[in-house]
């Protein structure tokens, strides 16, 4: 194996046996799965593991509701998983189960050790109890008013609305979720994990794991607060493996849910003799190991599971890449809306290309919330991937088949050019391995847009009436072919099935990275058959449908075709003022707001806004931007916020303030 090969150990966030995967989830697995290809394509031995998170007290609830065993639910979900992942595109190495005989194993192994090294004790507390069901309740089976801000209906671990955390005997009339009845309080002896002691061992991992420095950020946050020692037992009932030498307590389900990345790759290694496991996860491993998470779940991958390792002589992540959350339409994925969209729901309309393009041209390495907007989905697919890119390979192949049998020209008409392209491999290589997605597909389409303009300027269905430019027009065409070969192979870990599609066209049995730096010349290459449709307007009008209509009608539901919609006079309502930015730093324990202070000519307000990615603070001092003077204050987690100031962009880095122009002073109004 050349040195410059790496091995590569890729997980995705275990999902949970007890529903659908929907468009929220895909982000993770489309990004990882992206990431996966490009290794591959690069010829790294990178290897792909994920599996059910199949334990825990939902999925034993959920299956007792439907009258089956919670394994006979698993299995069942599992293999809806196996399905739409696999139509979507998603290539797992091995995707498996937590409820495996590897994982008991390994559980019990990594449990032992941490037993043996005096990590693991015993402590008695008092925990809910639902007297009617006969169980102890985990926080979130116990709803109630939030003690702190009032909201109703909150979990009894945290506040939705203003973002408190407490334990369930804090809320105001708690009740359980299963029964509606008040819980009691009973004691119970649980099993404990040493977390607080693992404090400068969890720090010298995070130096050298270069984690995203909002993860690090909120990292620091733990550790001032303290590492609180971590419970990693349950009470019977409970769908999972039990403890060894007790006799009705078991293994909280995120102790054996990271670990299932290990007992996956197990399953994996013992059917391939390729792969060796103690290659991978022994403590003095030199292969890589990385996990793909939502930002929700930080806390488990970057404390507990490093932990978890550390103790038991295992080796620790190379780095935990986290992303941000989905809206749709800018939004909250909505039932009522139709937003809430099932991946299924997804492929019963649209090619998967689509999406996987979509979310591509969206992702950066950060935990920077992206948002699927439909109407922009459709533009952004129907101009990149059939008006630019397919366009360029539809405008030449015909020719080439028709008037010269198939057969590429021996030499590229603009050697120059075609270099434009082959030297951007590096630069478009690197934003895929710094999973700077968006930057990469930006770069892919510049050139894309390099092609069009060539064969626009040459125009081979004119050339072609001329018998004298006839070699011209193999030759120019043979050139925009073996551009779009390049621009495939670029492409071909975004959209591998039509990747796939035009290297068959082009008659190649396989791509590597560097094939796109070298011209196809000379050879015959096969009818061309179209690669891409349009997104059709109708095609998502039907999904969102087929969204709504999952839904169970309830009496308070809201009307279907409610809407958001805002009249001419409520909108005359809103004042907009000038105003000068007189102070701006960033707020402790928020990965995107800034503080403003602003001066609006009579008054000034603090104002919290969500622009950190885009703008350093100190850049902000003196500017006028265009606020809205009358909004209602907003009680928040960080304070109160008394206005809004207007931006555009889709996000992250790419936000732009919305600024008056020269001479405008503060209060003035904008009409």
């Amino acid at each position: 194996m050349s040195p410059l090969r790496r091995k590569i150990l890729v997980s995705s966030a275990l999902p949970y046996a007890n529903g659908s995967i929907h468009m929220g989830h895909l982000v993770e697995y489309l990004q990882t799965d992206i990431w996966v290809r490009f290794q591959k394509l690069r010829g790294h031995t990178c290897t792909y593991v994920c599996a059910s998170d199949a334990h825990g007290t939902p999925i034993m609830l959920k299956a007792r509701e439907l009258g089956i065993s919670p394994q006979d639910l698993t299995e069942k979900i599992s293999a809806e998983f196996i399905r739409d992942f696999s139509d979507f595109g998603i290539e797992f190495d091995n995707f498996y189960t937590t409820h495996s005989p590897e994982n008991e194993t390994l559980v019990a192994d990594i449990y032992g050790k941490l037993r043996d090294s005096g990590d693991i004790y015993t402590r008695t507390i008092e925990q809910s109890y639902d007297e009617k069901e006969g169980m102890f309740l985990p926080d979130r089976f116990v709803r109630g008013t939030c003690p702190v801000c009032k909201s109703a209906d909150q979990y009894g671990d945290a506040c939705e609305v203003c973002g408190a955390t407490y334990s369930p005997e804090d809320l105001i009339e708690p009740l359980s979720v299963l029964s509606g009845t008040p819980p009691v309080k009973r004691e119970s002896e649980h099993y404990f994990f040493k977390l607080s002691e693992y404090g400068d061992r969890l720090r010298e991992w995070m130096e050298s794991a270069a984690l995203d420095k909002n993860m690090l950020a909120k990292l620091e946050e733990w550790f001032e607060t303290g590492l609180q020692d971590w419970d990693i037992s349950r009470d019977a009932p409970y769908f999972g493996f039990k403890i060894p030498g007790t006799s009705d307590k078991y293994f909280y389900v995120w102790l054996d849910a990271p670990v299932g990345y290990m007992a996956s790759f197990k399953n994996l290694c013992d059917r391939d003799a390729r792969l060796d496991f103690d290659e991978y996860w022994s403590a003095d491993s030199d292969t890589e190991l990385y996990h793909f998470i939502g930002k929700d779940i930080m806390y488990f991958h970057t404390l507990f599971w490093p932990a978890v390792l550390i103790g038991s002589g295992y080796r620790t992540p190379t780095s935990v890449f986290a992303h941000g959350f989905l809206t749709v339409n800018g939004q909250k994925m909505s039932k009522a809306r139709g937003t809430f969209i099932n991946g299924r729901a997804y492929l019963d309309h649209l090619n998967p290309n689509h999406l996987r393009y979509y979310y591509a041209a969206k992702l950066g390495p950060t935990i920077e919330d992206i948002d699927l907007n439909l109407d922009d989905f459709i533009a952004r697919v129907n101009s990149d991937l059939v008006g630019k890119l397919v366009n360029i390979a539809s405008r030449c192949a015909g020719f080439i088949s028709k008037r010269f049998d198939g057969e590429l020209a021996d030499a590229l008409e603009n050697e120059e050019l075609f270099a434009s392209f082959a030297n951007s491999a590096e630069q478009i290589a690197e934003h895929y391995e710094n999973r700077e997605y968006s930057k990469a597909m930006r770069m892919v389409m510049t050139l894309a847009d390099n092609a069009n303009r060539y064969i626009d300027e040459y125009k081979p269905w004119l050339m072609i009436k001329d018998e004298n430019q006839t070699e011209a027009v193999q030759a120019v065409c043979t050139q925009g072919l073996n551009m779009f070969r390049s621009l495939m192979i670029y492409l071909a870990p975004v959209i591998p099935s039509v990747a796939e599609s035009a290297r068959s066209f082009l008659n190649e049995e396989r791509w590597h990275w560097d094939n796109a730096a070298t011209p196809l010349l000379g050879t015959s290459i096969n009818k061309f058959k179209p690669l891409l449709t349009r997104v059709e307007p109708e095609q998502v009008k039907a999904m969102v449908e087929q969204s709504k209509g999952s839904l169970t009608p309830t009496a308070d539901a809201a009307p279907a075709e409610q809407d958001d919609n805002i009249s001419i006079d409520d909108f005359m309502k809103v004042d907009l003022r000038i105003a000068r930015i007189e102070k701006a730093e960033p707020v402790e324990g928020a990965d995107k707001l800034l503080a403003l202070t602003l001066n609006v000519g009579d008054s000034t307000r603090n104002v919290f806004a969500g622009i950190k990615a885009a703008y350093d603070p100190a850049t902000l001092v003196g500017r006028h931007v265009i606020v809205v003077a009358n909004l209602a204050p907003r009680k928040m987690r960080f304070g109160v916020s008394e206005g809004m100031v207007l931006a555009a962009g889709p996000g992250g880095e790419d936000i732009f303030l919305l600024s008056p122009d020269a001479g405008a002073k503060p209060g003035m109004r904008v009409k």
